[in-house]
C-alpha cells in the first residue's frame, strides 16, 4: 500500500480578513494503479498550487493555476476545479508517489501566498 499524507487544515489572517484553507483527507492509503484525489477548499477566492514533497527532498511544483502542469510531471498528475474549490487527482498511483502533498493558494488584493505545511 502506497500512503498518502496531507496536511488537514490552515488558518491564515490578513488585514482583508480571515482566509480558511482546507485540504482533505488526512491520509490516505491506497494500492498502485488506484486512483486518488485530494481536495482543497478556500473561504476566498484564489489561485492555486499543488506541490509534492517525498522524503527528505525540498517540495516539487506539480500542478499551478488550478490546473496547469508543471512542465516534466507525468500526465496522471491532474489539476481541476474553480472558485473555492480545486482537486488534485493521480491517476495509476505508483509506488514513487508515495508523499506530502500541500496546497497552495494566492490571495488577492494583497497578492499573499498560503502555503500549508
Amino acid at each position: 500500500m502506497i500512503l498518502f499524507s496531507l496536511v488537514l487544515f490552515f488558518m491564515f489572517s490578513d488585514s482583508s480578513g480571515q482566509a480558511t484553507l482546507t485540504q482533505s483527507p488526512g491520509a490516505q492509503s491506497v494500492a498502485p494503479g488506484q486512483t486518488v484525489s485530494i481536495r482543497c477548499k478556500v473561504s476566498q477566492s484564489t489561485s492555486y498550487s499543488w506541490y509534492q514533497q517525498r522524503d527528505g527532498e525540498t517540495p516539487k511544483l506539480l500542478i499551478y493555476n488550478a490546473n496547469s502542469r508543471e512542465s516534466g510531471i507525468p500526465g496522471r498528475f491532474t489539476g481541476s476545479g474553480s472558485n473555492s474549490a480545486f482537486t488534485l487527482t493521480i491517476s495509476g498511483v505508483q509506488a514513487e508517489d508515495a508523499a506530502v502533498y500541500y496546497c497552495q493558494s494566492f490571495h488577492y488584493p494583497n497578492s499573499q501566498h498560503v502555503f500549508t505545511q
